[in-house]
């Protein structure tokens, strides 16, 4: 019986199936030689190798540090001057954010000369010079170009006119002394007196300027035994307030001024220390003038004279 071939072989080959091929084997995996024979290097000259190489590099790094930042600087003066040559020089100075209080004294700490080379001005030093005046909380400099240093001030504000020992400053709300601020230029800035009154001043005053007839009236907070506040009115009147809850005890005096025209009405003094109770002091009246008596005339006796 004839064979039946149910498949094609693969490859389309229809020759009779030969011996399968041999499988060559591969080729073992590389592997460096080290210290053997002639290839390679030994283990200690490698090593002495990399050490002369890390070495050489490290002290090559050092040896051109320096130099690589004289370049940086001369390059940078170099640029600076070819920029002022062009035109870049400094030929004026802003102040923003300043009152003409502060001005000249910030412009003399700044100390940036005419025709400087814009470009090779230091604003590092500027800025560490304009923040010690006493006026600047703090700065800003900037370059505008082409000839222009912008001082951007944040001023520390005015808060009061504070008199100790016979001497008169000015104050910030921190309670520093502002020593530029000339005392007799601030009028208008309410006065504290004593010991301890600019660190306590910041508390109080924004306290009393809520209240406007109030602070109209008031010549002074006295700071007593740097405890409490004594408040001196113009009219010779004295309001004392106690050490703790200053706002509660303003609220009554608010109160009785309301309802009585406290204030308008003139007094000795106000005691708020004691919170239940408020004593005031009725101003004493003024003794009238004496009208001096009349001295009885004598009437006038004539001279007779005998002939």
């Amino acid at each position: 019986m004839p064979a039946v071939m149910r498949d094609k072989p693969k490859g389309g080959s229809k020759g009779p199936r030969g011996p399968a091929p041999r499988k060559t084997p591969a080729p073992p995996a590389y592997q460096p030689k080290i210290g053997r024979g002639d290839t390679g290097l030994q283990p200690a000259v490698a090593m002495a190798a990399a050490a002369v190489v890390l070495c050489g590099g490290i002290a090559l790094m050092l040896a051109t540090g320096g130099r690589a930042h004289a370049l940086a600087i001369g390059m940078k003066s170099d640029v600076a001057d070819g920029l002022a040559d062009a035109g870049f020089r400094v030929s004026s100075v802003v102040v923003e954010g300043a009152s003409r209080f502060s001005v000249p004294y910030i412009v003399k700490a700044a100390a940036v000369r005419h025709e400087t080379p814009l470009m090779g001005l230091n604003l590092e030093q500027v800025r560490h010079r304009v923040e010690q005046v006493g006026w600047v909380k703090s700065v800003r400099i900037l370059r505008l170009l082409p000839d222009t240093i912008v001082l951007a001030v944040a001023e520390r504000p005015r808060l009061a006119v504070w008199q100790a020992h016979g001497r008169s400053h000015v104050i910030d709300p921190e309670g520093d002394v502002i020593p530029e601020a000339d005392p007799g230029l601030f009028v208008d800035l309410p006065l504290v007196v004593g010991d301890g009154a600019p660190q306590a001043a910041g508390s109080i005053l924004p306290e009393l300027q809520a209240r406007p007839r109030l602070m109209g009236r008031m010549e002074a907070a006295v700071r007593v035994d740097d405890r409490r506040w004594d408040l001196r009115l113009k009219d010779g009147s004295l309001i004392q307030l106690p050490a703790i809850g200053e706002d509660a005890a303003l609220i009554q005096l608010d109160q009785l001024d309301q309802k009585d025209r406290l204030l308008d009405l003139g007094f000795e003094r106000i005691d708020l220390r004691d919170p239940e109770m408020v004593v005031v002091r009725p101003r004493a009246p003024a003794a009238l003038p004496q009208t001096p008596t009349p001295k009885p005339q004598t009437p006038a006796v004539a001279a007779t004279t005998k002939t």
